[in-house]
Protein backbone atom coordinates (compact mmCIF):
# COMPACT_ATOMS: atom_id res chain seq x y z
CA UNK A 1 0.00 0.00 0.00
CA UNK A 2 1.65 3.56 -0.67
CA UNK A 3 1.27 6.00 1.98
CA UNK A 4 -0.82 8.58 -0.18
CA UNK A 5 -3.80 7.01 -1.50
CA UNK A 6 -6.39 8.12 -3.57
CA UNK A 7 -10.35 7.88 -3.54
CA UNK A 8 -10.85 5.40 -6.45
CA UNK A 9 -8.35 2.91 -4.55
CA UNK A 10 -9.78 3.30 -1.29
CA UNK A 11 -13.29 2.64 -2.63
CA UNK A 12 -12.26 -0.10 -4.38
CA UNK A 13 -10.45 -1.61 -0.85
CA UNK A 14 -13.03 -0.84 2.15
CA UNK A 15 -14.49 -4.57 2.11
CA UNK A 16 -10.99 -5.70 2.87
CA UNK A 17 -11.12 -7.31 6.26
CA UNK A 18 -7.16 -5.83 6.97
CA UNK A 19 -8.28 -2.13 5.88
CA UNK A 20 -8.92 0.21 8.98
CA UNK A 21 -10.37 3.79 7.81
CA UNK A 22 -9.74 6.67 10.34
CA UNK A 23 -11.53 10.13 10.27
CA UNK A 24 -8.45 12.28 11.81
CA UNK A 25 -10.79 15.22 11.61
CA UNK A 26 -9.77 17.84 14.22
CA UNK A 27 -10.34 22.11 13.95
CA UNK A 28 -8.73 24.52 15.84
CA UNK A 29 -11.08 27.03 18.02
CA UNK A 30 -11.21 29.96 15.87
CA UNK A 31 -13.27 27.09 13.34
CA UNK A 32 -16.21 27.22 14.97
CA UNK A 33 -16.16 23.39 14.16
CA UNK A 34 -17.25 20.37 15.89
CA UNK A 35 -15.33 17.59 14.25
CA UNK A 36 -17.21 14.76 16.51
CA UNK A 37 -20.74 16.26 15.22
CA UNK A 38 -19.57 16.24 11.94
CA UNK A 39 -18.41 13.03 11.90
CA UNK A 40 -21.56 11.42 13.02
CA UNK A 41 -23.33 13.65 10.33
CA UNK A 42 -21.39 11.84 7.48
CA UNK A 43 -17.92 9.78 6.91
CA UNK A 44 -16.92 7.20 4.85
CA UNK A 45 -18.34 4.21 5.15
CA UNK A 46 -16.51 1.91 7.88
CA UNK A 47 -14.49 4.97 9.58
CA UNK A 48 -14.00 5.13 13.14
CA UNK A 49 -13.47 8.60 14.77
CA UNK A 50 -9.84 9.33 15.93
CA UNK A 51 -10.92 12.15 18.38
CA UNK A 52 -7.39 14.02 18.01
CA UNK A 53 -8.27 16.50 20.32
CA UNK A 54 -8.53 14.46 23.62
CA UNK A 55 -5.24 11.75 22.41
CA UNK A 56 -3.33 13.96 23.80
CA UNK A 57 -0.70 13.74 27.35
CA UNK A 58 -3.08 14.94 29.53
CA UNK A 59 0.08 15.58 32.24
CA UNK A 60 2.37 17.64 29.94
CA UNK A 61 2.58 21.31 30.78
CA UNK A 62 2.15 21.76 26.54
CA UNK A 63 -0.86 21.69 24.57
CA UNK A 64 -1.67 19.20 22.03
CA UNK A 65 1.44 17.07 23.04
CA UNK A 66 1.51 13.57 21.39
CA UNK A 67 0.25 11.48 24.00
CA UNK A 68 2.60 8.60 26.01
CA UNK A 69 2.70 5.13 24.11
CA UNK A 70 0.03 3.05 26.38
CA UNK A 71 -2.77 5.99 25.64
CA UNK A 72 -2.36 5.74 22.30
CA UNK A 73 -2.30 2.05 22.26
CA UNK A 74 -5.42 2.04 24.73
CA UNK A 75 -7.43 4.23 21.93
CA UNK A 76 -6.10 2.47 19.23
CA UNK A 77 -7.52 -0.68 20.65
CA UNK A 78 -10.89 0.78 21.60
CA UNK A 79 -11.39 1.69 17.81
CA UNK A 80 -10.67 -1.95 16.58
CA UNK A 81 -6.92 -1.11 15.10
CA UNK A 82 -3.88 -3.03 15.33
CA UNK A 83 -0.61 -2.25 14.74
CA UNK A 84 -0.20 -4.60 11.85
CA UNK A 85 -3.64 -3.37 10.10
CA UNK A 86 -3.68 -1.50 6.71
CA UNK A 87 -4.94 1.92 7.71
CA UNK A 88 -6.32 4.83 5.39
CA UNK A 89 -6.59 8.24 7.97
CA UNK A 90 -8.85 11.37 6.11
CA UNK A 91 -9.92 14.52 7.17
CA UNK A 92 -12.26 17.31 6.61
CA UNK A 93 -9.79 20.20 8.32
CA UNK A 94 -8.45 23.59 7.08
CA UNK A 95 -4.75 22.54 8.87
CA UNK A 96 -5.12 18.72 7.36
CA UNK A 97 -4.90 16.85 10.40
CA UNK A 98 -4.84 13.57 8.54
CA UNK A 99 -0.88 13.95 8.72
CA UNK A 100 -1.00 14.08 12.27
CA UNK A 101 -2.57 11.16 12.83
CA UNK A 102 -0.38 9.45 10.17
CA UNK A 103 2.69 10.57 12.04
CA UNK A 104 1.32 9.35 15.51
CA UNK A 105 0.65 5.69 14.22
CA UNK A 106 3.99 5.40 12.15
CA UNK A 107 5.71 6.65 15.40
CA UNK A 108 4.12 4.44 17.66
CA UNK A 109 4.38 1.28 15.18
CA UNK A 110 1.75 0.96 12.74
CA UNK A 111 4.09 0.93 9.59
CA UNK A 112 1.02 0.18 7.12
CA UNK A 113 -0.67 4.04 7.30
CA UNK A 114 -1.72 6.02 4.43
CA UNK A 115 -3.35 8.90 3.75
CA UNK A 116 -6.41 9.16 1.90
CA UNK A 117 -5.48 12.38 -1.12
CA UNK A 118 -7.89 15.00 -0.74
CA UNK A 119 -9.63 13.69 2.20
CA UNK A 120 -13.37 13.57 3.16
CA UNK A 121 -14.05 17.07 0.95
CA UNK A 122 -12.61 14.94 -2.77
CA UNK A 123 -14.92 11.77 -1.56
CA UNK A 124 -17.60 14.03 -1.33
CA UNK A 125 -17.16 15.71 -4.23
CA UNK A 126 -16.97 12.74 -6.25
CA UNK A 127 -20.53 11.51 -5.13
CA UNK A 128 -19.10 8.92 -3.63
CA UNK A 129 -21.40 7.30 -0.72
CA UNK A 130 -21.30 8.26 3.41
CA UNK A 131 -22.78 6.92 6.39
CA UNK A 132 -23.89 8.71 9.67
CA UNK A 133 -23.92 7.78 13.39
CA UNK A 134 -20.78 6.39 14.94
CA UNK A 135 -19.17 2.56 14.45
CA UNK A 136 -18.74 0.29 17.15
CA UNK A 137 -15.76 -2.15 16.18
CA UNK A 138 -14.79 -4.83 17.86
CA UNK A 139 -11.82 -4.35 20.42
CA UNK A 140 -8.14 -5.11 19.09
CA UNK A 141 -4.86 -5.27 20.30
CA UNK A 142 -2.23 -2.72 19.42
CA UNK A 143 1.69 -3.03 20.78
CA UNK A 144 2.86 0.53 20.86
CA UNK A 145 6.21 1.17 20.19
CA UNK A 146 8.45 3.89 21.78
CA UNK A 147 8.70 7.40 19.74
CA UNK A 148 12.27 6.62 18.81
CA UNK A 149 14.32 9.06 17.24
CA UNK A 150 11.07 11.26 15.73
CA UNK A 151 10.43 13.73 18.24
CA UNK A 152 12.82 16.68 19.87
CA UNK A 153 12.52 18.87 22.87
CA UNK A 154 13.18 22.05 23.65
CA UNK A 155 16.34 21.68 24.85
CA UNK A 156 17.33 19.29 21.59
CA UNK A 157 16.17 22.63 19.81
CA UNK A 158 18.20 25.32 21.91
CA UNK A 159 21.26 23.20 21.50
CA UNK A 160 20.86 22.69 17.37
CA UNK A 161 21.01 26.98 17.52
CA UNK A 162 24.37 26.34 18.26
CA UNK A 163 25.00 22.81 16.44
CA UNK A 164 22.84 23.73 13.62
CA UNK A 165 22.94 20.09 13.17
CA UNK A 166 19.53 19.95 11.92
CA UNK A 167 17.58 22.62 9.53
CA UNK A 168 14.24 23.79 11.53
CA UNK A 169 11.56 24.55 9.32
CA UNK A 170 8.65 26.18 10.26
CA UNK A 171 4.85 25.16 8.66
CA UNK A 172 3.21 28.32 10.20
CA UNK A 173 2.34 31.11 7.26
CA UNK A 174 4.80 33.56 6.51
CA UNK A 175 2.85 36.57 8.35
CA UNK A 176 3.01 34.90 12.11
CA UNK A 177 6.52 33.14 11.24
CA UNK A 178 7.96 37.09 10.48
CA UNK A 179 5.78 38.13 13.62
CA UNK A 180 4.07 40.70 11.21
CA UNK A 181 0.44 38.81 12.50
CA UNK A 182 0.68 38.49 16.15
CA UNK A 183 0.22 34.86 18.10
CA UNK A 184 -3.78 34.06 19.12
CA UNK A 185 -2.69 32.12 22.30
CA UNK A 186 -2.09 34.46 25.08
CA UNK A 187 1.40 34.70 26.30
CA UNK A 188 3.00 33.83 22.97
CA UNK A 189 5.46 35.95 21.34
CA UNK A 190 5.39 36.23 18.12
CA UNK A 191 8.12 35.42 15.36
CA UNK A 192 10.21 32.17 15.09
CA UNK A 193 13.01 29.88 16.17
CA UNK A 194 16.42 31.96 15.02
CA UNK A 195 17.99 30.33 11.68
CA UNK A 196 14.56 28.33 11.04
CA UNK A 197 13.28 28.09 7.62
CA UNK A 198 9.58 29.29 6.31
CA UNK A 199 7.24 26.79 4.30
CA UNK A 200 3.64 27.24 4.90
CA UNK A 201 1.94 23.74 4.63
CA UNK A 202 -0.54 25.14 2.18
CA UNK A 203 2.12 25.37 -0.04
CA UNK A 204 2.15 21.86 -0.47
CA UNK A 205 -1.19 21.40 -2.14
CA UNK A 206 -2.67 21.74 -5.22
CA UNK A 207 -5.58 23.96 -5.71
CA UNK A 208 -8.12 20.88 -5.43
CA UNK A 209 -6.54 20.29 -1.62
CA UNK A 210 -4.33 17.27 -3.02
CA UNK A 211 -0.79 16.99 -2.55
CA UNK A 212 1.70 18.52 -5.20
CA UNK A 213 3.47 15.91 -7.53
CA UNK A 214 6.85 14.88 -6.46
CA UNK A 215 8.63 18.17 -8.48
CA UNK A 216 6.10 20.34 -7.33
CA UNK A 217 6.82 19.26 -3.45
CA UNK A 218 10.75 19.41 -4.30
CA UNK A 219 10.60 22.77 -6.00
CA UNK A 220 8.85 23.81 -2.85
CA UNK A 221 11.16 22.46 -0.33
CA UNK A 222 13.99 23.76 -2.18
CA UNK A 223 12.56 27.47 -2.41
CA UNK A 224 12.30 27.78 1.34
CA UNK A 225 15.77 26.98 1.22
CA UNK A 226 15.68 23.49 2.41
CA UNK A 227 18.25 21.19 1.77
CA UNK A 228 16.57 17.29 1.36
CA UNK A 229 19.80 16.15 1.65
CA UNK A 230 20.90 17.04 5.32
CA UNK A 231 18.38 16.28 8.50
CA UNK A 232 15.47 18.71 8.98
CA UNK A 233 13.38 19.13 12.30
CA UNK A 234 9.60 20.54 11.77
CA UNK A 235 7.67 22.67 13.78
CA UNK A 236 4.43 24.73 13.56
CA UNK A 237 2.44 26.28 16.05
CA UNK A 238 1.46 23.03 18.36
CA UNK A 239 2.63 20.22 16.07
CA UNK A 240 -0.25 19.66 13.60
CA UNK A 241 1.00 21.48 10.29
CA UNK A 242 4.47 20.63 10.70
CA UNK A 243 3.75 17.16 10.23
CA UNK A 244 2.38 18.08 6.90
CA UNK A 245 6.13 18.52 6.01
CA UNK A 246 7.13 15.37 7.76
CA UNK A 247 4.57 13.84 5.31
CA UNK A 248 5.76 15.33 2.03
CA UNK A 249 8.94 14.83 2.70
CA UNK A 250 8.32 11.03 3.87
CA UNK A 251 6.50 10.64 0.17
CA UNK A 252 9.84 12.00 -1.10
CA UNK A 253 12.05 9.44 0.22
CA UNK A 254 13.20 11.16 3.06
CA UNK A 255 13.86 9.55 6.11
CA UNK A 256 16.13 12.11 8.69
CA UNK A 257 13.23 14.36 9.85
CA UNK A 258 11.98 14.75 13.12
CA UNK A 259 8.67 16.53 14.59
CA UNK A 260 9.56 19.25 16.96
CA UNK A 261 6.14 18.43 19.20
CA UNK A 262 6.00 21.53 21.43
CA UNK A 263 6.22 24.00 18.62
CA UNK A 264 5.94 27.66 19.10
CA UNK A 265 3.61 27.04 21.70
CA UNK A 266 6.11 26.09 23.83
CA UNK A 267 8.94 28.01 22.72
CA UNK A 268 7.10 31.61 22.27
CA UNK A 269 5.43 31.19 25.56
CA UNK A 270 9.69 30.52 27.16
CA UNK A 271 10.83 34.31 28.14
CA UNK A 272 14.65 32.61 27.97
CA UNK A 273 14.33 31.44 24.79
CA UNK A 274 15.52 33.44 22.04
CA UNK A 275 12.80 34.69 19.05
CA UNK A 276 13.36 35.75 15.41
CA UNK A 277 11.15 38.12 13.85
CA UNK A 278 11.35 39.08 10.04
CA UNK A 279 11.74 36.48 7.05
CA UNK A 280 15.08 35.33 8.18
Amino acid sequence: MDSLVTTDWLAGEMVSGDLRIVDASYHLPAAGRDAAAEYEAAHIPGAVFLDLASLVDAAAPVENTLPPPETFARRMGELGIGEHDRIVVYDDSEVKTAARAWFMLRMFGAQRTAILDGGLAKWKAEGRPLSSGRQSPPHARFSAQAAGGRVRSKADLIGNLASGAEQVVDARGAPRFTGEEPETRPGIASGHIPGSLNLPYKQLFDADGTFRDTDGLRGAFAAAGVDLSSPVVTTCGSGVTACVLAFAMHLLGKVDFALYDGSWTEWGADPQTPKATGAT
